[in-house]
């Protein structure tokens, strides 16, 4: 032991830091009666020290001579209490939760349990070391240059199209990707993978969890794993999975985020604050379990052996104590300041909001986001729902906020299934202000619009199957939702019926389309632009193989949806009236004397109350003025007028083209009837346009130039 020499240190920052002559070690625990660091070559414990000082309920020591790539990890002394929900075990090595890179993997042994496994019985105590089977933290050296970043944009709410994928299923099967960065940080920022983005149009890339996470043993023995990362352990580090070079892999994450910046891409982190892997009282102790069980978690107030479970996965995160939300806003800091990341989306993020009571929008949480100069400005999406009571609230988080919203997801699967009038469609396609208006100054783009996600059936899929097949997942297919609001066209899966094809090929178009030209910020299932396939899975978290893995041998129809898509997002950019920040309302203004949207049926009237109340409407219109103005302040818009006819019916409608102001004419730029969505064709006011059946079509007022 003579190479270290422990001294006091200091009790921040939190965990393990580098000061370039030695590290110091600091970690929060309000019961905790001593801790011990040990440090470790490969899985050999070579040191042992007791952290010697304890300030503020935080034990911290500095270690002179431990460096960057030293792997280490804590033991924690107190008592083994769990009916005062207190399970403190020094048996078992326990990761820094503000560790800033992992090493290892866990190895699932009864020696990871604080309680003798075997017995089932969690009051009682292990004594086996768990270190032989636990990963291992590692000090790093946080230096990087981002010079590659140069190009990095800040990209404004309404010109957000986001793009949401997984850091391997992107590359693992891309040919030109070089077989030992597949599936990597590096491959994901490969030349050829950026520029598949890059040409797409898409602005935000938003990674599934990549915070460090670990594989459940239940899954493990079905020769399966956690493949969506939504079972974090680690706040600070970047999955090592994900790696080529393991031993560098926070450089490795860092270097990628400033080559997709360098492109001018932002980089969105799916974040899973709300319950960690420790799972419940039966669970491994891990790191919080073991550092303060009764602070990290929320406990039956009156059985405080137990958790109380909001997220359907054993555990909540008390975001209710202050060091806890300390630990959370630290690491979110983390990732936006020394990581470069642009914003976050909040896996079931009403828990977040949640104090003990329940839901509050004036929560610690919200509060300190709020007023957080770093992380107010980037980009925040929440997921507002979880499986407690209240625990739906889509439109009830605060300004400033954007959420998912299921409710545009589920509305515009309906119509065009035919299920749903376009009533119930109108509101979604103009960013739901119904929903999202009721907060003073919150912006169309609050509502994060999509038709598919990583959770449940792929845009091919929701065209393909009306029900779910999720075998593959071993649990006889009683997994995933079995309400997914889609439609097979006539036959389940694969069929060599060219009508069933085309008509499929058609429905894409046709959501693609919705989703891409509406209000609001849309977010693209990452290769729905091309019909990524599942077969069937509507829920793929475990499927690390090719049930998940991009297939990027694009067959003809592929390649047509590929360009298709290309199409619609640039039509987007072109004409900013398709993406107003402020709400489209049709109420007339009368300062300018105009109305920003004026529904049209197909007689080219508008719509009456009589039609939005009738069921059997299928076919309608909307025209979207130009001319509204884009503030407060009351003054002409300068962007073109476009005309929008959406057909679920499954015949030929006669729609008479309405008059404008933006004459004398209207240019079709879109037919999803036609593959290559046709366009460039006038048409007069009043003219006829046989709308084909189940079709999109957008037209601009004025001649082309």
């Amino acid at each position: 032991m003579s190479d270290f020499v422990i001294e006091e240190g200091l009790p921040y920052p939190l965990g393990a830091h580098w000061s370039g002559n030695g590290t110091n070690f600091a970690v929060f625990s309000a019961n905790a009666t001593k801790v011990e660091v040990c440090l470790y070559d490969g899985d050999r414990e070579t040191h042992r020290f007791e952290l010697p000082e304890y300030t503020d309920q935080v034990f911290h020591g500095y270690i002179s001579g431990v460096g960057p790539g030293t792997f280490y990890g804590y033991r924690v002394h107190g008592p083994y209490q769990p009916d005062a929900g207190h399970r403190f075990n020094p048996n078992k090595l326990l990761l820094d939760p503000y560790a800033r890179a992992h090493a290892g993997s866990l190895t699932w042994n009864p020696a990871v349990f604080g309680y003798i496994m075997e017995t089932g019985d969690d009051t009682t105590f292990d004594e086996r070391d768990s270190a032989p089977f636990m990963p291992k933290c590692v000090v790093v050296d946080p230096d990087f240059d981002w010079q590659a970043e140069a190009a990095r944009q800040n990209v404004h709410w309404d010109e957000t199209i986001v793009y949401e994928t997984h850091v391997k299923g992107f590359t693992k099967k891309h040919p030109a990707v070089p077989d030992n960065l597949r599936g990597t940080y590096a491959g994901f920022a490969a030349p050829e993978m950026i520029a598949h983005l890059t040409s797409l149009g898409v602005t935000s890339i938003e990674l599934l969890p990549v915070h460090s996470f670990i594989n459940d043993d239940n899954l493990l023995k079905r020769n399966l794993v956690n493949y969506w990362g939504y079972n974090t352990i680690g706040f600070f580090a970047p999955d090592p999975r994900y790696a080529s070079d393991v031993p560098n892999s926070l450089r490795e994450f860092k270097e990628m985020v400033s080559k997709l910046h360098g492109a001018g891409l932002e980089v969105i982190l799916d974040v899973v604050y709300n319950h960690t892997a420790e799972g419940n009282e039966l669970g491994p102790t891990l790191s919080f379990k073991g550092i303060d069980n009764a602070s990290y978690y929320r406990l039956l107030p009156d059985r405080k052996r137990y958790y109380i479970n909001d997220t359907g996965t054993g555990n909540t995160v008390n975001l209710s104590h202050p060091r806890v939300i300390q630990m959370v806003m630290d690491s979110l800091r983390y990732w936006a300041g020394h990581m470069h990341i642009d914003g976050f989306r909040f896996d079931l993020g009403t828990i977040l909001a949640r104090e003990v009571y329940g839901f509050d929008e004036q929560s610690g949480f919200l509060k300190a986001m709020d007023q957080d100069p770093l992380l107010s400005t980037v980009k925040l999406i929440a997921e507002p729902w979880d499986c407690g009571p209240g625990g739906y609230q889509v439109g009830g988080f605060p300004p400033g906020w954007a959420e998912w919203n299921d409710k545009y997801r589920d509305t515009v699967r309906d119509y065009w299934r035919g299920e749903a009038p376009p009533s119930a469609l109108a509101s979604r396609l103009l960013g739901s202000g119904d929903i999202f208006g009721r907060w003073g100054g919150r912006r169309s783009w609050a509502s994060v619009n999509f038709i598919t996600a990583h959770d449940g059936f792929t845009l091919n899929d929701w065209a393909s199957y009306n029900d779910k097949h999720n075998e593959a997942n071993g649990e006889g297919n009683r997994d995933g939702n079995s309400s997914n609001r889609s439609w097979n066209c006539g036959v389940e899966g694969p069929t060599d019926n060219q009508e069933i094809v085309a008509l499929r090929e058609r429905q894409k178009r046709n959501m693609l389309a919705t989703l891409l030209l509406s209000q609001g910020t849309p977010m693209l299932l990452g290769g729905d632009e091309f019909g990524r396939t599942q077969q069937g899975n509507n829920n793929a978290y475990c499927q690390d193989s090719d049930i998940s893995w991009f297939d990027w041998t694009m067959g003809e129809h592929a390649q047509k949806l590929l360009a298709f898509t290309k199409r619609v997002i640039q039509l987007r950019r072109d004409y900013p009236i398709l993406r107003r920040s402020r709400f489209l309302t049709g109420v007339h203004d009368a300062q300018l004397d105009i109305r920003d949207v004026v529904w049209i049926n197909a007689n080219g009237s508008e719509m009456s109350n009589g039609e939005w109340e009738s069921g059997w409407l299928k076919c309608f219109g909307a025209v979207l003025d130009g001319r509204a103005r884009k503030t407060a302040i009351p003054r002409h818009g300068e962007d073109d007028s476009v005309l929008i006819i959406l057909n679920s019916y499954e015949g030929e409608v006669d729609f008479k083209l309405p008059h404008t102001t933006a004459g004398p004419c209207w240019s079709l730029l879109l037919d999803t009837n036609a593959a290559d969505g046709a366009s460039g064709v006038r048409f007069d006011f009043d003219s006829v346009y046989k709308v084909p059946g189940r079709s999109f079509l957008l037209f601009v007022g004025g001649e082309l130039v």
